[in-house]
């Protein structure tokens, strides 16, 4: 017991008043294990219930995360006080050095402040689907300064907290299983308006995707210049991947188009030369 009261009392450096001890360090490597030890038995006490659908899975990812930071800045301060730095003195002490710091970071606090908004609001959850800046993003993170998705292209994006807070964002997830989808098509003033409407509800229902208990609808929404705007509207459960589900519907309204003689015109513009 000598012997270890020695080394943990052993000095390894000094500056006018104080000194740092092995018996220190010590402490503060046991305060860091034990975070890492309850943070890892809340992690698993918290998602110990693998039968739980996303929404309770967000919900509870929004949870442990607060905690672990709340934690963790603890953890920290109780490191400090371990090696025998007062926290409050040096809040004090340094409160000038914080508001430069605070001015010269204040993008850094703008987002760490929005991801504290994120995870207790629950506004977006793991696995939500986002438009964000015309990119459609599936959550698979939600950090304390930036959150991480994953695009159509299956490329991981880095987003900023504050994007999401900031700016307009569509959450594809956040209400409805179902979400009503629209594509738009242009055809000849010579068709037949009552038989393209057939032809485009057909193509739609046709999908394996879309929903048979909604309604597919084809509406005739404009004259224009050198076509008929037609719409065609119908819903579907399918929303991280629904361009591939697009593509598939437009190619048989084409081949349906090209079977009964449907065509599909492009811009023209006549040009008139006058003679003298």
């Amino acid at each position: 017991m000598e012997l270890l009261k020695t080394i943990l009392e052993f000095e390894l450096f000094s500056f006018e008043e104080y000194s740092l001890k092995i018996g220190a360090l010590c402490l503060v490597l046991l305060i860091y294990l034990v975070t890492k030890v309850a943070l890892w038995l809340l992690k698993k006490s918290l998602f110990r219930n693998k039968s739980v659908d996303e929404f309770s899975k967000g919900n509870t990812y929004s949870l442990f995360q607060i905690i672990k930071y709340i934690i963790w800045v603890l953890s920290f301060g109780f490191m400090l006080e371990a090696l025998g730095i007062e926290v409050t003195l040096l809040i004090a002490g340094s409160a000038a050095l914080l508001v430069g710091v605070g001015l010269g970071l204040q993008q850094t606090f703008n987002d760490v402040i929005s991801g504290i908004i994120l995870l207790s609001e629950r506004s977006i959850r793991i696995s939500d689907v986002l438009e964000i800046d015309g990119d459609t993003v599936k959550i698979q993170e939600i950090g304390l300064r930036t959150s991480k998705g994953l695009n159509t292209d299956d490329i991981s994006i880095i987003i900023p907290n504050s994007l999401i807070t900031t700016n307009k964002v569509i959450n594809w997830s956040h209400q409805a299983n179902l979400n009503r989808f629209r594509i738009d098509i242009r055809v000849s003033y010579n068709c037949d308006v009552e038989f393209v409407i057939k032809i485009l509800e057909e193509s739609a229902r046709e999908h394996a995707e879309v929903s048979i208990n909604k309604k597919v609808e084809a509406r005739l929404l404009s004259f224009g210049e050198s076509s008929l705007n037609f719409q065609v509207l119908f819903y579907s459960s399918t929303i991280f991947r629904s361009d591939r589900m697009k593509s598939d519907i437009r190619r048989v309204i084409r081949r349906k188009f090209v079977e009964n003689n449907i065509a599909i015109p492009f811009p023209q513009m006549d040009v008139h030369v006058k003679t003298k």
